[in-house]
């Protein structure tokens, strides 16, 4: 009796062990420094095969550039050029394709004067290789054409808009095809500073919300102005970084942890970015304060297909997304191997290339698509560009190498819907768990079945009313001749 309990005692801690390492297992492979995850639409992480692998690691010696010192920004041409802001040394380095020093500007003539940046933290290169400088510590922005001369630079600006204290701290900037110029700058809550062409200061666009604490926000109501004066004041959060698609729309990151750290903008400023996904935009979604605490976006990079990449500092996490919202893949991590990162800062993509520099080390590391990734961007894009018919094929071989790739299902179904396949779409959304397009498919699929069998319907419910009228005044007659008997 004793050596059963014993062996049902073991089978039991046996059982334990199983359960906890199952349960804990998504969540470890969260934390972990592996690309190789994606989340559920139920929220867990699920095994992925990788989309990126490193393939490349870029340094100021490796270029003939010399050491990177503090590089806080990086751009990306047409051309495949790469213009590096590398703020310790004051200047920018531009890379040609083989990642090799082609031209450093540390230096520049503005009205018959000689001008130096002083710790310039943002860059943004035109289609037509305008530069933009974000010179931090000179406090403005520095505009120079093509040929590296000075077209321009906007200073401190005056305004009603702004306060009497205001202290113009660029950080980043970015420019439009109406060359219209948005700035980031340090300290201001209002959302980015929009000036023209011409560089007069115009307005605010995109301010963050305010979030209220509703215990704080009680107590407030209740307090006297002397100790309300003394309480936090409540104030919307600062971005953190933005980019800018070929359409004119400013795609930003904030330090937001409670609302969307992910925005699109349009000219009004109002908030159009798509969250039709299983949950919204916003980088991991299970972390741990061992781990780096909430995730922490401090750089966006849009690509083509409104493809677009997120940067989480904390983590060193790639999170990329569709137009609407949809995790693709995940990449990246903290760490001292291939691929992981000390300190990222900003991200950038180069073809289907995406390049992550690093702050406190002084490198980019270029990572590379694998075929799963090659295979699911074509997917996307496909369907994007409105070839179904491609999209589907794609998705299915997305399926093939990753089951777990739930939006790959969606991806197939939309190809379907888009196709008129009702039913086939509306199996695919089942799969993947969108209720909402599976509401619309079987609709659609209910319509063109009632269609489709339009007449067979009306003749049998025509023959159905005639038999039952016919039931009905034989039943009527019957009864009238029993009455004519009596």
């Amino acid at each position: 009796m004793v050596a059963r309990i014993k062996k049902l005692r073991t089978g039991l801690l046996a059982l334990c062990c199983l359960v906890s390492l199952g349960l804990g297992g998504e969540l470890a492979l969260a934390e972990s420094a592996a690309p190789s995850y994606n989340y559920s639409y139920w929220g867990n992480a699920v095994a992925a095969p990788s989309a990126y692998q490193a393939t490349t690691l870029i340094t100021g010696a490796s270029s003939g550039a010399g050491p990177f010192n503090n590089p806080q920004d990086i751009q990306v041409t047409a051309d495949k050029q790469i213009y590096v802001l590398d703020s310790g040394n004051n200047r920018f380095v531009i890379l040609d394709q083989d990642y090799k020093s082609v031209k450093t500007v540390d230096a520049f003539q503005f009205k018959g004067k000689a001008e130096k940046f002083n710790n310039p933290q943002g860059i943004y290169v035109t289609k037509q290789k305008e530069i933009y400088v974000a010179d931090t510590g000179n406090k403005r922005i520095v505009h120079l054409d093509s040929d590296f001369k000075a077209v321009g630079i906007i200073e401190a600006p005056k305004s009603e808009l702004l306060q009497a204290n205001f202290e113009f701290q660029p950080v980043r900037v970015a420019v439009d095809k109406a060359d219209r110029i948005y700035v980031m700058s340090a300290g201001v809550f209002d959302g980015f500073m929009e000036f023209g062409a011409d560089g007069v200061f115009k307005s605010f666009i995109g301010a963050n919300r305010v979030h209220v604490d509703a215990v704080e926000y009680f107590w407030k109501s209740i307090s006297t102005k002397a100790q309300r004066e003394q309480m936090v004041m409540y104030t919307p959060t600062e971005f953190t970084n933005l980019d800018i698609n070929d359409e004119g729309f400013l795609y930003a990151t904030n330090g937001d942890d409670y609302g969307d750290p992910i925005k699109k903008l349009n000219a009004q400023g109002a908030d159009i970015l798509r969250r039709e996904g299983y949950y919204k935009p916003s980088g991991d979604l299970m972390y741990s304060t061992r781990s780096g605490g909430a995730p922490r976006l401090v750089d966006i990079d849009v690509s083509d297909s409104e493809i677009y990449a997120v940067l989480d500092a904390s983590r060193g996490r790639v999170f990329t997304y569709n137009g609407d919202g949809y995790l693709l893949y995940i990449f990246g991590g903290i760490g001292n191997r291939m691929g992981e990162f000390n300190t990222p800062v900003a991200i950038e993509h180069s073809g289907d290339d995406i390049l992550v520099l690093d702050q406190a080390l002084g490198e980019i590391t270029v990572f590379q698509t694998t075929e799963y990734g090659r295979t699911l961007n074509s997917a996307v894009r496909s369907y994007y560009n409105g070839d179904e018919e491609m999209a589907s094929q794609e998705f299915s071989k997305v399926v093939n190498l990753n089951a777990n790739m739930e939006y790959a299902y969606a991806g197939i179904g939309k190809a379907y819907l888009r196709q008129g396949e009702y039913k086939e779409s509306a199996e695919y959304f089942e799969r993947s768990m969108d209720r909402t397009n599976y509401s619309k498919a079987f609709l659609l699929y209910r319509k063109e079945v009632l269609r489709g069998h339009f007449s067979t319907i009306m003749t049998a419910l025509i023959a159905l009313v005639a038999l039952w009228l016919g039931l009905r005044m034989y039943r009527k007659m019957k009864a009238r001749k029993k009455v004519e008997l009596h």
